[in-house]
């Protein structure tokens, strides 16, 4: 991702400045994380067996563990570590939780975790083609991301997305036991079990969003997420009868959300969406069972997209 500075009506291309070292793309990335990733940090230099990760997260929505790892050359293999890591996940699944409710205060239980969900996010100033190549699957639980840093405290992220359609079909045997019990979800798992209405409504409200700026999503286990960049900015749960949208106000991990500044506040002068709160987020939701107020709809969620 190129970045430029408009100047006397000419564009000038910014030059990216070199991380020194590896530790302080780790050091932002982790006082960042739920900004970044819309994670929730957890330990840093987490060691387990023969490995140290280099950041714990944990992942709310999906209630699932990720991994972080930080790069400064190419020097290694994404598909090596990353299922040497994820092996070692599966296999020592209480020493993750212990770590999670040691480091947090809570009281995390193993059978809570959606272990199908776990995945490995590689972070680097820049990745070889070898290395995007390797994860060109749609069905792999790794994320490549290029960080560059700029002058005056300018940071841009850019994720390398697949456009495979190919799955993964001959794997290493530690690869195999992973991918077993290791999910990545596609649209298909969700739409597949509602009726041709609300496929239809999704396909229409995505084909509207996919005109907005910068835009793009991401299959969950139980939603999908409409992303600005790497920013998730609306929650789309799909259901049998109806598609029940979610738009973040504000949340707080910890449990203490009154305590937490709000991100959002809707524009919605028919008071359809109705706001929903607990301890730990507050969001507006609205259950669109057909297209009744599509045009509507449609101009709130592009008001939540477009904010900062």
């Amino acid at each position: 991702m190129d970045l430029y500075r408009l100047k006397n009506k000419r564009l000038e291309q910014l030059e990216p400045e070199p991380f020194n070292l590896e530790k302080d793309i780790q050091s932002l990335i982790e006082e960042n994380c739920n900004e970044i990733f819309n994670l929730r940090f957890v330990k840093t230099e987490f060691s387990i067996q023969n490995y140290r990760i280099d950041s714990l997260c944990f992942d709310e929505d999906n209630k699932s563990f990720v991994i972080v790892e930080y790069k400064k050359n190419h020097s290694y293999s994404v598909i090596d570590q990353g299922f040497s890591y994820l092996s070692t996940m599966l296999n020592n699944k209480a020493d993750f939780v212990l770590e999670f409710n040691e480091s947090t205060g809570e009281n995390l239980k193993r059978e809570e975790v959606d272990w199908s969900q776990s995945r490995v996010i590689f972070v680097s100033p820049s990745f070889n083609t070898f290395q995007k190549g390797s994860v060109n699957f749609k069905d792999i639980p790794f994320e490549l991301w290029e960080i560059k840093k700029y002058n005056n405290g300018l940071i841009g992220l850019n994720q390398i997305s697949s456009k495979s359609k190919e799955s993964i079909k001959t794997v290493k045997k530690t690869q195999q036991k992973v991918l077993s019990e290791v999910k990545v979800n596609e649209e298909s798992s969700l739409l597949d079990k509602t009726n041709a209405n609300i496929q239809q409504l999704y396909e229409d409200i995505k084909g509207v969003a996919s005109g907005w700026d910068d835009f793009n999503f991401r299959v969950k286990t139980s939603y999908i997420a409409f992303f600005r960049g790497n920013k998730a900015k609306i929650f789309l749960n799909i259901q049998k009868s109806k598609i029940k949208i979610h738009l973040l106000r504000r949340v707080d991990y910890k449990g203490n959300v009154n305590s937490t500044p709000v991100r959002y506040e809707i524009d919605d002068p028919k008071s359809i969406f109705e706001l929903k709160k607990n301890e730990y987020k507050e969001i507006y939701e609205y259950n669109m069972k057909n297209d009744n107020n599509f045009d509507y709809v449609m101009m709130v969620l592009k008001h939540k997209y477009m904010a900062r």
